[in-house]
């Protein structure tokens, strides 16, 4: 075997390899209150390179703030004329990405997006495609109505049932997807089923979903909570429609061509 020669002392020193950079896109509605302070806390995770706000239809000065943001280049931004849903509102921010991955945020302050440079380390490690952020994995949890708790775990062993997966949390808001995956499979529903849908699409198109642990802690409805318990019937009706989804082409063919860096 032959051995390398020995670098030259004069010779420059190699460059780092590059990292993963995320968008995050962040589907608002009347979030005045809050929407500046999560701007923030997304700023100190190294791996954001790129801040969507897909403003839909706020009436409560939400957009003034974001245009201010906007001004100062901290956010790129689109705006509904009305208010059209979750889903609608992620799929035009969708069209805003730049970066080869991206992350769902809310508007709220429920997530800590410090758990979405953990996402990026999992992608380093495994190659990750879609990574989920579970909230029954065993981090810090408070807040949760108990409505919820048990809609979210309902939902998601119906998922388990349906697609013969082992998921711990369908419903959670912290989703990261490579971005052309995102784009192919596509976003069909506008109001908060797009949890069930963008779910059963990426299992139907032959991914794995991984999951790591996330922090949460819950707001109650007079604090702006928008999700309410009847999107829970909806949410098992979106798992029976797309059971049987299929992609238009195989999953190796979503997949991009190797980058010579």
């Amino acid at each position: 075997m032959n051995l390398p020669e020995p670098a030259s002392p004069n010779a420059p020193a190699a460059s780092p390899p590059p990292t993963i950079g995320l968008s995050a896109i962040i589907p608002v509605f009347n979030e005045a209150g809050t929407i500046e302070e999560i701007v923030r806390r997304l700023e100190q995770v190294p791996a954001i390179r790129q801040i969507v706000v897909a403003d839909d239809g706020s009436r409560d000065g939400t957009q003034t703030i974001v245009r201010r943001l906007v001004a100062e280049g901290r956010v790129v931004a689109c705006f509904h004329e009305r208010n059209t849903g979750k889903g609608a509102a992620l799929r035009s921010g969708l069209r805003l990405v730049d970066q080869e991955y991206m992350v769902i945020q809310d508007a709220d302050l429920e997530y800590d997006p410090r758990d979405f440079q953990r996402m990026v380390d999992l992608i380093a490690r495994h190659d990750a495609q879609v990574i989920y952020g579970s909230r029954f994995l065993g981090a810090s949890r408070t807040g949760m109505l108990w409505t919820h708790y048990l809609g979210n775990r309902g939902l998601t062993v119906l998922f388990n049932l349906l697609f013969r997966q082992r998921l711990t949390d369908m419903e959670t808001c912290y989703k990261l997807f490579r971005t052309n995956l995102l784009r192919h499979v596509g976003i069909d529903n506008d109001r908060f089923d797009i949890d069930p849908e963008l779910t059963a699409k990426i299992i139907r198109s032959g991914y794995t979903i991984y999951e790591i642990p996330v922090s949460y802690t819950g707001r109650p409805y007079v604090a702006g909570k928008k999700i309410k318990p009847r999107d829970a019937l909806t949410a098992m009706v979106t798992l029976w429609r797309y059971r049987r989804w299929r992609p238009q082409v195989s999953a190796e063919e979503v997949r991009p061509a190797p980058v010579v860096r």
